[in-house]
């Protein structure tokens, strides 16, 4: 089973009303994290980009200022990702709904493909102890940063697709079937 490990950061927490900045990925086969097939791109959200989300993304106004369109952004990553299985941390109620809004902000036709929240690996493994976010997660699995930025898309993706990996195996050894309910996502039409 192909999967894709992906991540964005966004101008603020809306999907609605705010934008994609960065968008990475990462694939995964057979339990094996592909690092020499990623995928990673600024994108110009065609706005400032505020303080606070550059203290807390490392991504500033100059990262954006030439990085391709979220049209152009969205298309591409749509390419790379192909027909693979989406996986994301919080990605149900985050990245996803952030896709499928620009997509439609943008003029831009989705398409369905797998998709699985991570979140599912942790509450399947660790029930409602502790919380489930990715640092948790991290705490969990003895997972250290290694010199990769937190809530930098490219830091982000590295270390979930490990957490992936290693909470994938604790749950069946088998990486050809989803050991938790996989759903449906959606990305650019391309």
């Amino acid at each position: 089973m192909e999967l894709i490990i992906f991540d964005l950061e966004t101008t603020g927490l809306s999907p609605y009303s705010e934008e994609i900045i960065q968008i990475a990925a990462v694939k995964m086969k057979s339990g094996r994290i592909l690092e020499e097939e990623s995928f990673s791109t600024f994108v110009n959200p065609g706005r400032r980009i505020s303080s606070f989300i550059t203290n807390y993304t490392g991504i500033s106004n100059d990262h954006v200022r030439h990085a391709p369109s979220p049209m152009e952004a969205l298309a591409a990553f749509s390419q790379f990702a192909g027909q693979s299985m989406l996986i994301a941390h919080n990605g149900k109620r985050f990245d996803l709904p952030f896709i499928r809004e620009s997509c439609a902000r943008h003029g831009l036709g989705t398409r369905e493909v797998g998709f699985v929240d991570s979140m599912a690996f942790s509450r399947k493994l660790w029930g409602g102890r502790g919380g489930h976010g990715l640092d948790a997660v991290m705490n969990r699995l003895q997972l250290r940063a290694n010199g990769q930025r937190r809530h930098d898309a490219r830091g982000d993706v590295a270390i979930l697709a490990e957490a992936v990996k290693r909470m994938w195996s604790a749950l069946t050894p088998d990486f050809s079937a989803c050991p938790v309910d996989c759903g449906s996502g959606v990305l650019a039409a391309v």
